[in-house]
């Protein structure tokens, strides 16, 4: 097979992406193969106008092993003849010895086995240890979304940096969410009057990273910690409104709220046995409504 049909190519998100999987595609090492680079690839903006890199992957050919050299016997060399009168061993009478130390071995060897033997009980044929895929993909929906909030940060003029973590488990559901934490001198401009900046970053950038990862990305978009004195803040809120319908006898409205914020409410709320709440309206005026038992 030429060196032409060996080659072959390999996509992803950037080179780094596409060298790495080509090489776990090919079970290779980076030593063990040529890189080409056909196409570097591009981001785009706002999801529009990018494409994935490519880069041809052709493995090495090991050099053939020499041959050893055969060194002639020196002049005048013969080999030393063997002794006419010596007898093979097996012929002699056999003497008394002491005992031999193969049992001894033969244990050791047991018990050098026995870690073996535990190792192999902790996976049994046709359990293998857990791939690390799952860590793959994390890494890579980490590695993506940073990279794009971080884009549209520079594309926006603005000087701050991206910090990873994860929101506390779901009340309702326990799951953690990804959560990029915006700093630095102009993070502050990204919030917006209630947070609304914000979460139009966050729509825009989960757009983006759903294109790139081809699947759904969820992760949330803080600004300084601002989601969560703004959660404290709603959940104060939620609270006074609800004594303030329990005293009137009657429903209580609050301002139009995006879906996250909606959500902070009923969630306060939800044990209450004062009172219950419900969300009205549509799109942007979309509400919370208070109302007593």
């Amino acid at each position: 097979m030429s060196e032409q049909e060996q080659a072959k190519e390999f996509h992803g998100v950037d080179v780094e992406s596409a060298v790495a999987a080509g090489l776990a595609a090919l079970g290779l090492s980076q030593k063990d193969v040529t890189i080409e680079v056909v196409d570097e690839g591009r981001r785009g903006f706002l999801g529009l106008g990018g494409r994935e890199a490519v880069v041809r992957l052709t493995p090495i050919k090991p050099a053939p092993p020499r041959p050893a050299p055969v060194q002639p016997p020196p002049a005048g060399a013969i080999a030393p003849p063997v002794p006419v009168t010596a007898a093979p061993p097996a012929a002699e009478p056999p003497e008394p010895t002491p005992p031999t130390p193969e049992p001894v071995a033969e244990t050791a060897d047991v018990a050098e086995a026995a870690p073996v033997e535990s190792a192999e009980a902790a996976h049994p044929a046709g359990e293998a240890p857990a791939a690390p895929e799952a860590a793959e993909e994390v890494d890579e929906t980490v590695t993506v979304t940073v990279q794009i909030v971080e884009e549209l940060i520079a594309r926006m003029g603005l000087n701050a940096t991206v910090e990873v973590k994860h929101s506390e488990p779901d009340d309702l559901t326990g799951r953690e969410l990804l959560v990029l934490n915006v700093v630095g001198p102009d993070a502050h401009m990204l919030i917006g009057a209630r947070g609304e900046t914000m979460n139009d970053l966050q729509y825009i950038a989960r757009l983006m990273a759903g294109h790139a990862l081809h699947q759904r990305a969820d992760f949330l978009i803080d600004v300084e910690g601002y989601r969560d004195r703004r959660q404290n803040a709603l959940a104060q809120l939620a609270q006074r409104m609800a004594r303030k319908a329990v005293k009137r006898g009657q429903a209580v409205t609050l301002e139009p709220m995006s879906p996250y914020d909606r959500r902070i409410i009923h969630m306060a709320l939800r044990n209450d046995h004062r009172v219950t709440t419900q969300s009205t309206g549509e799109g942007a005026r979309r509400r919370v409504r208070i109302y007593p038992k």
